[in-house]
């Protein structure tokens, strides 16, 4: 039985795209051997085309991009998410959806065309060597990073453990530059981050990889612990700005709050290939009320997720409409020459229904106060809003994307606070229950 894997990969952004890998060969395809006659003439065009570009074209032409080019335009025709990923695209997949890689364990982004340091991640050689946030990175190795854009400098970062780099960072409180030599650690991603909110344990999960469930299990413990059980008012799971990640993260997410019953399911053109997934008995909470926040940028996974705890009435969702992307694609590694990524499927929540360019709609619809110079930018376009996309019955159905805005200080997160007074009403509520007579 050949192995297969599943996944949920970023499409674009704030979506995610729900993906299996498989290591079948595309050329060993029965569809394609029963291809039509009308299909090979069509072929002997593209290679009469191909070659006329070959030999006239005004300057010699790559030829291996000619037909990386003719394959990813196939594949982009027909719809937003499939595509073709060279080697270095499906290796840089491969290491996102792993959630480890050889690094420094910086978060970063990009300012005025440098490298700013967002913060260190804990216990890593960044940390260890004082890196602060705030910090601007101005050279790597000795090369500038003016001029990079931030994949290419995350790049020149990254590299094989042991290894090691010299960063020159700017420092406001430092007159001259600080120079800094790092050996590169296994970086893990740290996909949950845990926080106690007084009584409320809140549980943020930024993606969906390869540590997501352990990181999810250990803050429920840690929130658990520290809030003590007896006074934990209930957990808001945070999705919001959310793009994605491997599947069996989202339905070990799900799981984490379910006792039992269906977690998603997926269809594709073949009936007979429809796959199920459902929960097992055991919640990590004990029952505790849960709130999940989504917003335009919660995508796939993230609606796997919103979308399962809300048929099930396990959780209530709070904020705005998701993205709302629902088709599955298949990832066919092609040896050495990257991969294919092709939609095959559609999933569906436990109740049936396809969020596919409608998204999950929140149960209480929260809008953040959106400053005016943000105003209009702040709107994502939805599935529904990419060019291509699958339909969801008639155009009727189909509903545009939502605000994804979250205001960085946490004291004006309109959604958040709405959440804590949610559950804080619950808990009121289930006290004043306890005292009525019988």
């Amino acid at each position: 039985m050949r192995k297969v894997s599943l996944l949920i990969l970023g499409a674009v952004i704030g979506a995610g795209s729900m993906s299996v890998v498989s290591q079948t060969s595309l050329l060993s395809s029965t569809s394609a051997i029963a291809a039509s006659a009308d299909t090979y003439r069509q072929l002997s065009l593209f290679g009469d085309v191909f070659e006329k570009i070959r030999t006239d074209y005004v300057e010699k032409p790559d030829e291996s991009k000619l037909v990386e080019a003719a394959i990813n335009g196939m594949l982009t025709s027909l719809d937003p998410h499939s595509s073709y990923m060279d080697a270095k695209s499906f290796r840089d997949m491969q290491v996102q959806t792993r959630g480890e890689f050889g690094g420094l364990g910086i978060e970063v982004t990009m300012e005025d065309g440098l490298v700013k340091v967002v913060a260190p991640i804990d216990d890593t050689p960044a940390s260890r060597a004082g890196i602060l946030a705030n910090d601007i990175i101005t050279q790597i190795n000795g090369e500038p990073v003016q001029g990079l854009n931030l994949n290419q400098a995350v790049d020149k970062m990254r590299g094989p453990i042991n290894s090691s780099v010299t960063l020159k960072i700017l420092r406001k409180e430092s007159k001259e530059p600080i120079e800094v030599k790092l050996t590169r650690e296994t970086i893990k991603v740290r996909p949950v981050r845990a926080r106690a909110e007084g009584d409320i344990g809140v549980l943020r999960i930024t993606q969906f990889n390869e540590q997501t469930y352990e990181g999810l299990r250990t803050g429920i413990e840690k929130l658990t612990s520290e809030i003590g059980a007896d006074k934990l008012a209930g957990f808001v799971i945070d999705l919001r700005n959310n793009p994605g990640g491997l599947l069996d993260q989202a339905i070990m997410v799900s799981d984490a709050f379910l006792d039992r019953g269906e977690i998603v399911s997926t269809r594709s053109r073949n009936p007979e290939d429809t796959q199920r997934f459902t929960a097992k008995p055991g919640d990590l909470t004990k029952g505790k009320p849960l709130v999940v926040l989504v917003n335009g940028g919660s995508a796939s996974a993230s609606e796997i997720v919103a979308g399962a705890l809300q048929d099930h009435k396990r959780a209530t969702v709070i904020g705005t409409r998701s993205f709302g992307k629902g088709s599955v694609q298949t990832i066919i590694p092609l040896g050495g020459n990257g991969a294919v990524r092709l939609t095959t499927a559609r999933y569906y929540t436990p109740s049936g229904r396809s969020i596919q360019a409608k998204g999950i709609d929140p149960d209480k619809e929260v809008l953040q106060d959106v400053p005016d110079e943000l105003k209009g930018k702040d709107e994502t376009k939805g599935e529904a809003g990419l060019r291509g996309h699958l339909q969801n019955g008639s155009d009727k159905e189909e509903r545009g994307g939502s605000s994804a805005y979250i205001p960085p200080d946490p004291a004006k997160d309109k959604q958040l606070l709405a959440a804590y007074d949610f559950l804080h009403g619950v808990r009121k509520g289930a006290a004043n229950a306890t005292n009525v007579p019988n």
